[in-house]
């Protein structure tokens, strides 16, 4: 009984947009009834009036005035909020008879979201999907920009055999917003393991795919996904050309294919693609421009996080946008692509990609990093594949103006023995926490 009263009175809370609609709508019954009245030549009124004090009249017979008062209207308001309460309780068994959230909950949930900052994230791959995993408690007004030049695995057979855009990352992002049940999320993820042509691919991919054959393009295919996943914000391919990248190596080799560029044997000195300074969709560049907070990372520098930033036109935008920008840095490095490469190093190579649209300006000034890895089995599994920590001169760099932002970034719970990942919730909490600070120093 404690829990539908408190469920009850929580309908008055602020923030849930409700006790105005229940005041407009006592409003409009009296109203009515004022009309009704009139139209009636106000007989009506004069019964209703004289009726209520004999009422009145015989009830403080028996009983005072100062205990019938008080009687009488919390008959009423215990009336008007059991009447409420059940008429908000049948609206959430005709919407969502399955789902265990009360609707009031709910509603205090999304709107809380609702309020939260218009978040714009940067990247492709793994990275970006444990930002957006976490991200998504804080915040519904997400925008994630994805690149679209990988050439490799199931997204590469399918760009190759049926001309799409590769939907890998795509999909990657579309799961890690989705609200919808895990059932829904676990099919749209699930990868085939058997069948002749099948293996290797994901449902995911294969849906996205048929979709940008039915619609024309992955946008529209896009759209329609989020609705089946019911996607908390947005997902943005950074550009709807077919992109297809190369680097250019130390040795003065030249490689194509997002694939082979993380592979390479030699350092990179910078990347490119094919067809130069593709357009940008105009959903992008929005996104960027109402943004509050752009995040770039985390992410395999040269093929998830600077494919994108080979559109001049997101570049342009990250230039204007007055949001406070943060680059998110990887654990480890990432043997064939960024081998001996300090965290320095990578923001050398993002300010290089930068100056190469003519940005001389820092843009990202602001930098989160993991401290210092414990000793691990894991940790020594990846130095032994060729990877290490990305090590980070902190003085070095706030002498050159950088502001730092260390945290325990890693995923403490090893989901399996030979990965080392972002945990969701430590990323998107250091992300906040960096966005507040910001606000409260603006």
């Amino acid at each position: 009984m404690l829990g539908r009263i408190q469920r009850a009175l929580g309908w008055l809370l602020p923030g849930l947009v409700v006790k105005r609609w229940m005041l407009t709508s006592g409003l409009g019954l009296i109203v009515a009834l004022f009309g009704a009245s009139i139209w009636a030549d106000l007989r009506p009124i004069y019964w209703v009036i004289e009726g209520i004090f004999l009422l009145i009249g015989t009830i403080t017979k028996f009983l005072p005035r100062s205990i019938t008062g008080p009687i009488v209207f919390l008959v009423g308001i215990s009336l008007l909020i059991w009447g409420q309460s059940r008429s908000f309780k049948s609206i959430q068994n005709a919407i969502a008879p399955e789902k265990d959230d009360v609707l009031i909950d709910a509603l205090r949930a999304k709107s809380k979201l609702n309020r939260g900052p218009n978040i714009v994230a940067i990247g492709g791959g793994t990275g970006l999907s444990a930002l957006l995993q976490g991200l998504k408690r804080y915040s519904s007004r997400i925008t994630a920009i994805v690149t679209v030049a990988d050439d490799g695995g199931s997204s590469g057979i399918l760009r190759r055999e049926l001309g799409v855009q590769p939907p890998g990352d795509i999909r990657n992002c579309l799961a890690a917003l989705s609200t919808e049940e895990s059932l829904l999320t676990r099919l749209f993820q699930y990868r085939f393991s058997s069948g002749t042509g099948l293996v290797g691919h994901s449902f995911g991919n294969l849906f996205l795919s048929a979709l940008t054959s039915i619609t024309g393009n992955l946008e529209t295919a896009i759209t329609a996904s989020s609705r089946v996943l019911a996607v908390q914000g947005q997902v943005v391919p950074a550009t709807n050309a077919d992109v297809r990248l190369w680097a250019e190596l130390e040795n003065g080799e030249r490689i194509e294919g997002e694939s082979a560029i993380g592979n390479v044997r030699s350092p990179i000195i910078r990347i490119g693609c094919y067809p130069e300074q593709p357009p940008a969709l105009p959903s992008a560049i929005e996104a960027i421009e109402n943004a509050e907070l752009i995040v770039l990372g985390p992410g395999s520098l040269y093929t998830s996080l600077l494919p994108n930033l080979l559109v001049p036109e997101i570049v342009e935008a990250i230039q204007r946008s007055k949001a406070p920008k943060l680059y998110i840095c990887n654990l480890m490095t990432q043997p064939g692509e960024t081998d001996g490469l300090d965290l320095a190093g990578h923001i050398r190579a993002i300010e290089a990609q930068l100056a190469s649209f003519g940005v001389t300006r820092r843009i990202f000034n602001s930098i989160l990093a993991q401290k210092e890895l414990p000793p691990s089995a894991l940790l020594e599994y990846y130095l032994s594949r060729g990877a290490e920590p990305v090590i980070c001169d902190w003085n070095r760099l706030r002498s050159q103006g950088y502001r730092l932002f260390k945290a325990s970034l890693q995923e403490s719970k090893i989901i399996s023995k030979s990965v080392l990942r972002h945990d969701p919730r430590k990323l998107s909490l250091a992300v906040m926490r960096f966005y507040k600070k910001y606000k409260r120093d603006a």
